[in-house]
C-alpha cells in the first residue's frame, strides 16, 4: 500500500488503515441501507453520505466498519471532538527531524486519495468551523482545500464515508448546509433479544451463559422503558463481573453478587431499580415539554395583543355589567 503521495509538489504522508473488522449481528436492514447509500448506479450518479444516527453504544461505528468491509476497502476512523480544527480534519504540517516541514494526511482525506471508506466518528461534537472545510467533498465538487499546504485534493471515485452522530446533550447543532450535504439519516434501534444475546456472545464467548442470560434480561427491559442503556453497556458489565469472578479462586465471588456489583459500578446505583430511572425521566420529559401558550410569547402582560388581557378585559365588563344591573335592581325596590 502507498503510504506517500506527491500532489502539485506537495509530499503528502498517508494515514494508516484500520485493522479491525468486526462482524454485524441482526438489524440487516440498515446495513443494507447503507451498502445502497455508497452505491453508483450510473456514471452520472454520485454516493450519498449517510448520518448514523442513534444512542451511544449502540454499534454505529460498528455499522460503518462492517459496510467497509462488505465491500472489501480499507477503513479508515476519525474520532471528531470539540477541539477538531480543519487542519486537523485535512492535512497538518509537521516538523520532521531535517528540521522541514512534513505534511500528514489525515484519516479522511488518505480515504479520497486511496479511494477507502472513512467513518467521522461522533461528527456531532465538531464545531462549525471544521464542519465548514468539508462541504465541497460531500457534494459533487468532491475535493478539499488544504489551506495549511496550499493544495486541492480531489477524492477517488471509490471514496465513500458516513458520518455517526449520538442524540445527547454534549453534541453541537450541525449548520444545515452541511446536514443537506449528509443525507439520508439512517437511524439504528435497541437490537432484539435474540440479536442482544448474540452480540454479547460474541464479544465475550467465555461469559457463562447465566451471567449472559441475566444482561439480556436487564437491557430488554432496560429498552422497554425507554432507557438508554446500550449493548456496549451490558459488555462492560460482562467484564467486569467475568473478572470479579476469576480474581479469588479460594473465595470467588458468586455469580449473583457478581454481576449485581457490575451492575451498580459500570451503570450506577440507579440502575439496580429501573422502573425508578425510567419514572424519573418520563417525569423529566413532561416538565420539559409543558406546553406554550400564546400568551407565553407576549413579555408585557398588558400589551393590548395579550389573549389573556382581552379575557380579563371581559372579565371586568362582565362585572361592572353586573354591578351596574345590581344597582339599577336597588333602584327599582325603592
Amino acid at each position: 500500500m502507498q503510504r506517500e503521495v506527491n500532489i502539485d509538489g506537495i509530499h503528502l504522508h498517508l494515514s494508516h488503515p484500520h485493522e479491525a473488522r468486526g462482524e454485524w449481528i441482526g438489524q440487516r436492514e440498515i446495513l443494507q441501507q447503507l451498502m445502497a447509500c455508497w452505491l453508483v448506479v450510473d456514471e452520472r450518479d454520485l454516493p450519498l453520505t449517510p448520518r448514523l444516527v442513534g444512542p451511544p453504544g449502540i454499534g454505529k461505528t460498528a455499522l460503518g466498519m462492517a459496510g467497509a468491509k462488505l465491500r472489501n476497502q480499507d477503513l479508515y476512523i476519525y474520532q471528531c471532538t470539540s477541539d477538531t480544527r480543519p487542519e486537523d480534519l485535512l492535512v497538518t504540517p509537521v516538523l520532521a527531524e531535517s528540521g522541514k516541514i512534513a505534511y500528514h494526511a489525515s484519516p479522511l482525506v488518505t480515504a479520497a486519495i486511496q479511494g477507502g471508506i472513512c467513518i467521522l466518528d461522533e461528527g456531532n461534537r465538531m464545531n462549525e468551523k471544521s464542519w465548514a472545510s468539508l462541504a465541497p467533498l460531500f457534494d459533487q465538487r468532491r475535493y478539499v482545500e488544504s489551506i495549511v499546504a496550499g493544495i486541492t485534493i480531489t477524492a477517488h471515485p471509490d471514496f465513500r464515508c458516513c458520518v455517526t452522530m449520538n442524540q445527547d446533550e454534549s453534541t453541537f447543532e450541525i449548520p444545515d448546509y452541511i446536514m443537506s450535504r449528509l443525507q439520508p439519516t439512517l437511524t439504528l434501534g435497541f437490537p432484539e433479544r435474540q440479536d442482544e444475546l448474540a452480540i454479547l456472545q460474541y464479544h465475550l464467548p467465555f461469559a457463562a451463559a447465566e451471567m449472559l442470560a441475566l444482561t439480556v434480561d436487564f437491557l430488554q427491559r432496560a429498552h422497554a422503558l425507554k432507557l438508554d442503556y446500550s449493548p456496549r453497556d451490558g459488555i462492560n458489565m460482562l467484564r467486569y463481573a467475568m473478572k470479579r469472578l476469576a480474581q479469588d479462586s479460594k473465595h470467588p465471588l458468586s455469580k449473583d453478587a457478581a454481576w449485581r456489583e457490575a451492575l451498580a459500578k459500570c451503570l450506577g446505583d440507579d440502575a439496580l431499580d429501573l422502573n425508578s430511572v425510567a419514572q424519573r425521566k418520563s417525569r423529566s420529559l413532561g416538565e420539559a415539554n409543558v406546553p406554550l401558550g400564546l400568551g407565553d410569547f407576549f413579555f408585557a402582560a398588558d400589551d393590548p395583543l395579550h389573549p389573556d388581557r382581552a379575557s380579563e378585559d371581559e372579565d371586568e365588563d362582565d362585572f361592572d355589567d353586573d354591578f351596574d344591573d345590581s344597582d339599577d335592581d336597588e333602584e327599582d325596590d325603592r
